[in-house]
């Protein structure tokens, strides 16, 4: 799977320790940035990972900041994103099952590299249910957004 991902200057340090992770699992990664501790501005990273998702260049996306809510708030003003803020299993689970969530947010400050990988790795191999009651919902929300373009 081809996972692009992002995190600003509170996340990079995560962002590092699960990029490599996922290479030995067998994706490929499309690393957006950033690379260091120089504060930088979420959006600017969580645009990029969402525009390759939604544009079809990434299967999936992941993101991180300090507790990841700036980048999620972010994530969901793209068109075609649905990303879920997600701090522990069981949610990484549900969000794919019952959402069918293209983008993880994760918060660097709120959780360690250990509970992090496994976060990505049970969002990452688990699929959308395809349930019929799912799928109505998510369809319902697709069409919030279809009606936000046109009455901005």
């Amino acid at each position: 799977m081809k996972i692009a991902i992002g995190a600003d200057h509170a996340g990079y340090r995560l962002k590092d320790d699960i990029v490599p992770m996922l290479r030995q699992l067998g994706h490929e990664i499309i690393d957006v940035g950033c690379s260091c501790a120089d504060s930088v501005d979420y959006p600017d990273y969580a645009v990029p990972v969402c525009q390759m998702v939604a544009g079809g260049e990434a299967e999936r996306g992941i993101l991180i900041c300090g507790t990841g809510i700036g980048m999620s708030i972010a994530a969901n003003k793209t068109p075609g994103i649905r990303c879920a803020l997600v701090h522990d299993l069981f949610s990484a689970k549900a969000t794919r099952e019952h959402n069918d969530t293209n983008v993880l947010a994760m918060g660097e400050r709120v959780i360690g590299p250990g509970l992090a990988e496994e976060i990505v790795k049970v969002w990452i191999e688990t699929p959308f249910s395809q349930g019929e009651r799912h799928q109505n919902r998510i369809n319902k929300v697709m069409a919030l957004e279809d009606r936000q373009a046109l009455h901005p």
